[in-house]
């Protein structure tokens, strides 16, 4: 058991803050407290779920393909041709609606985490107030009762029974004993009696969160997806810069370009195709929809690749306490014993409930065995320190607690045989509680001693009552084919029940809990234990650390649940920190997802939406480096051949619209039950880049066609014939990337092919808008080249570019997740 006055984690170096002086009955004055809060001795932490105003307009606005596309398109409509400056309208509508689904998104999780915020009662100018936890100071005088957590660190000034369950902040779930002048530390729970304490340290002074500011240095979540856009991006800036001067000589030394105007436009166009404006947008746009639609179900995302992350988790850590059970007990069943007779087992239980109700042994009788009418003559009431209570009624005496405590020294053949079957039960993980008679008195509250003749009677077994979800959780997690460790800093066996009970693969019962004591130091060898065993007890928060570290050395994505602060820092390690929403405050703020209500069964909603988000924004990706490549191809053919660019920046538009930018956003947000497959930017460049060049190749050959057939054109015309050539293959690639098709996916299809058809029908915007040049001659001109290079782009699909394959819903696999 903790010293009442050491830090709860046994850390040296954390000294307890200095004694203040005792605050008067009635608490602060008004006074008092403004001083206060003008001093910033308030409980406020800077734990924040989402970015500011100010950081949403710049990460949306301030963008170097933003600031590229801006100069673009000055320079763009000094040549007087406003229709390529269309393009202009991509950066408005970009960081438009970027900004606008993030401030969607930011308040939906600010009024989630202030709705969510916990309350403190202070006493001040002699009255009990229930404030904002941030809102209590320095020296308030703060009311505790069972269930409440402590909000700040301090000292006991008043106590009635007060017991304080530590278990947030060092694992072990033994309840402490506080009484006048003891130290309380924040993340704690009041699990009996009530009592008064003073603040000493409140904010981030406090204990629990300066252990959540050490945790959240440094911290990253890792994104496949991010991490592999941003690699695209460096090499298009490359690209851009080496490829971008030489454009600009070809087009002023083409004598395609009669002034400096069409060379402007033509070098205009080749830039434009081979920035991603949108990829960026759409990215961040699944992730903040995703986002919304888990705070729907009650997920707090605090950081938006998280989202994506746990897809990618192959390995789940799971705390006990908290994540697979409720944290309490509840009573399981009696085992009768010395022929005691049932009625009076009944009845001494219902009294010793009712005798003493602020504890959670007499709360989880209490519910089984009620209260009889004759009140007990006089009760001992249960201490952690002797773990056993005591009533006399009616001239006799019923004793409860420990089985080892109740019967230190078994002597004949009724104690020996109670005391080996509590030992055999609690080898198996059980809790198990001795009911005893006597005929001597137990003494009195403030002298308690047991009866010397004391007869066993009954064994209460008592069980951890498990979350009703975690079952179904872990059969999920294991169908996926996810790997699951138990890792608390409870009784190894008890651990190893409650693992067996909710269906850890291969765990039987008590005896497959590894006890953490016995762990080796060396990390290889801690690494060997940790990868063969599953569930593990009496673990430190430094061996958690050290556990996460070991399977991520093994190359795992780990996630990590958990409820205390004795969790933090291995969730800060963890690829992906799952924090319960009624667990501690520096396990909240260290994680990425914080399941609100506490239910273990949201995590299948978050991985559902994790592999959604990673399949569909690498069929968006595919979309848009086959623009890149494409567009870099024709602009090295431009430089070869001193040609005019073959498409211009206005009909780059229209393609990117109907190919990649509407297509694109609707596929990004389309349910995708596909697991997750390693190598997202390998798999993208190896379709990518081949159908890039088919189509860079076909849409030259359409344009080299039309000026070798159809001379007559001119530019324009051949602009026309390049133009079509490029919207026959990328409806073809949106097809080849949508399946398995779908009725909303054909739709689609059709509706984009049917918006280009209605470009080319209609003169005032073929000619007037889009600058092409329609003709019989231009149109079939288009027809062969786009035609091959379809079945090209379908056989590049087949070979094996294309995506992996995505399943149908199967039975057991995560449920559907509505969409913001």
């Amino acid at each position: 058991m903790l010293a009442s006055g050491s830090p709860p984690d046994g850390r040296r170096g954390v000294a307890p803050a200095p004694a203040a002086p005792s605050p008067p009955p009635s608490g602060l004055s008004a006074d008092d407290v403004a001083q206060r809060v003008a001093a910033g001795l308030t409980n406020h932490t800077t734990a924040r779920t989402s970015r500011t105003t100010s950081e949403i307009l710049r990460a949306n606005v301030f963008t170097v393909f933003n600031g590229l596309l801006v100069t673009l398109f000055v320079v763009v409509m000094l040549t007087g041709q406003w229709q390529n400056g269309l393009f202009g309208a991509v950066v408005v509508a970009n960081s438009a609606i970027g900004i606008l689904q993030e401030l969607r998104a930011k308040r939906t999780l600010d009024r989630l985490a202030v709705l969510h915020a916990p309350l403190a009662r202070v006493v001040r100018d002699g009255a009990e107030l229930e404030i904002p936890v941030a809102a209590v100071v320095l020296d308030d005088l703060l009311g505790l009762a069972t269930g409440d957590q402590v909000p700040a660190d301090g000292v006991v000034t008043e106590s009635t029974g007060l017991s304080v369950d530590e278990s947030l902040l060092t694992g072990e779930a033994e309840p402490v004993a506080k009484v006048a002048g003891d130290r309380l530390w924040s993340g704690s729970f009041v699990v009996a009696g009530r009592g008064r304490m003073q603040a000493t340290a409140v904010g981030e002074s406090a204990y629990a969160a300066r252990l959540a500011t050490e945790a959240r240095r440094f911290t990253t979540v890792h994104s496949e997806l991010v991490a592999g856009t941003d690699r695209l991006l460096r090499w298009i800036a490359i690209g851009l810069a080496v490829v971008g001067p030489l454009v600009l000589w070809s087009q002023f030394r083409s004598p395609d370009n009669p002034g400096w105007r069409e060379a402007v436009t033509g070098t205009v166009a080749a830039l434009v195709g081979m920035i991603p404006e949108g990829l960026v947008l759409l990215t961040t746009l699944a992730f903040l929809l995703a986002t919304v639609a888990l705070a729907r179900r009650q997920t707090l995302v605090q950081e938006l690749p998280a989202v994506e992350g746990l897809a990618r988790v192959d390995v789940v850590c799971l705390d006990k306490t908290g994540t697979l059970t409720h944290g309490d007990v509840g009573f399981d069943r009696l085992e009768l014993l010395s022929g005691a007779a049932e009625e009076a087992v009944a009845g001494a239980l219902g009294t010793i409930a009712s005798a003493d109700p602020a504890n959670a042994t007499a709360t989880a009788l209490a519910s089984v065995f009620p209260a009889p009418a004759r009140s007990p003559e006089s009760t001992v009431p249960f201490s952690s320190a002797r773990k056993w209570s005591a009533v006399r009624t009616g001239g006799h005496t019923w004793v409860l607690g420990a089985p080892e405590m109740v019967l230190p020294a078994p002597t004949g053949a009724d104690q020996a045989g109670a005391r080996n079957r509590a030992d055999e039960l609690a080898a198996q993980g059980r809790r198990v509680l001795l009911l005893a008679s006597a005929a001597g008195a137990p003494g009195t509250a403030d002298d308690p001693r047991l009866p010397e003749d004391v007869r066993p009677a009954a064994l209460v077994l008592l069980a951890e009552r498990l979350r009703e979800d975690a079952a179904d959780v872990l059969r999920y997690f294991t169908a996926e084919g996810v790997a699951l460790k138990v890792i608390s800093g409870d009784n190894p066996r008890t651990v190893g029940a409650v693992a067996a009970a909710v269906g850890v693969p291969g765990v039987t019962g008590a005896g497959d809990a590894v006890d953490a004591r016995e762990l080796p130091e060396d990390a290889d060898a801690m690494a060997e234990v940790v990868g063969s065993a599953s569930v593990f007890g009496r673990v430190t928060p430094h061996q958690k650390r050290a556990m996460v570290t070991a399977l991520q050395r093994r190359g795992h994505v780990v996630a990590m649940t958990g409820d205390g602060v004795n969790d933090a820092l291995a969730l800060k390690d963890a690829d992906i920190g799952v924090a319960m929403g009624n667990g501690s405050p520096a396990t909240r703020a260290v994680a990425q997802l914080v399941l609100l209500d506490g239910r273990f069964a949201h995590l299948p909603d978050a991985v559902a939406e994790g592999r959604r988000v990673i399949a569909n924004i690498e069929r968006a990706a595919n979309l848009f480096l086959v623009k890149n490549v494409y567009a870099l191809v024709l602009a090295l053919i431009s430089i070869v051949t001193l040609g005019a660019y073959p498409l211009a920046p206005i009909q780059l538009t229209l393609i990117s619209t109907l190919t990649i930018g509407v297509p694109g956003f609707f596929l990004a947000l389309a349910p995708n039950h596909r697991r997750y497959v390693p190598g997202f930017l390998r798999r993208v460049l190896r379709f990518s880049l081949p159908t890039g060049l088919i189509t860079g190749a076909a849409a030259y050959a359409g344009y080299a066609t039309a000026r070798w057939l159809a001379p007559d054109t001119g530019v324009e015309g051949a602009r026309t014939t390049a133009t079509l050539v490029v919207l026959v293959v990328g409806l073809w690639t949106v097809v080849v990337l949508a399946r398995p098709m779908a009725a909303w996916k054909v739709a689609l299809v059709a509706t984009m092919a049917g918006a280009a058809a209605g470009v080319f029908a209609v003169p005032a915007l073929a000619e007037g808008v889009f600058l092409l040049d329609v003709s019989t001659e231009v149109v079939l001109l288009a027809v062969v080249p786009g035609v091959v290079a379809a079945l090209l782009v379908e056989a590049v699909s087949r070979i094996g570019g294309a995506l992996p394959a995505e399943p149908a819903p199967a039975a057991g696999s995560a449920p559907a997740v509505s969409r913001a």
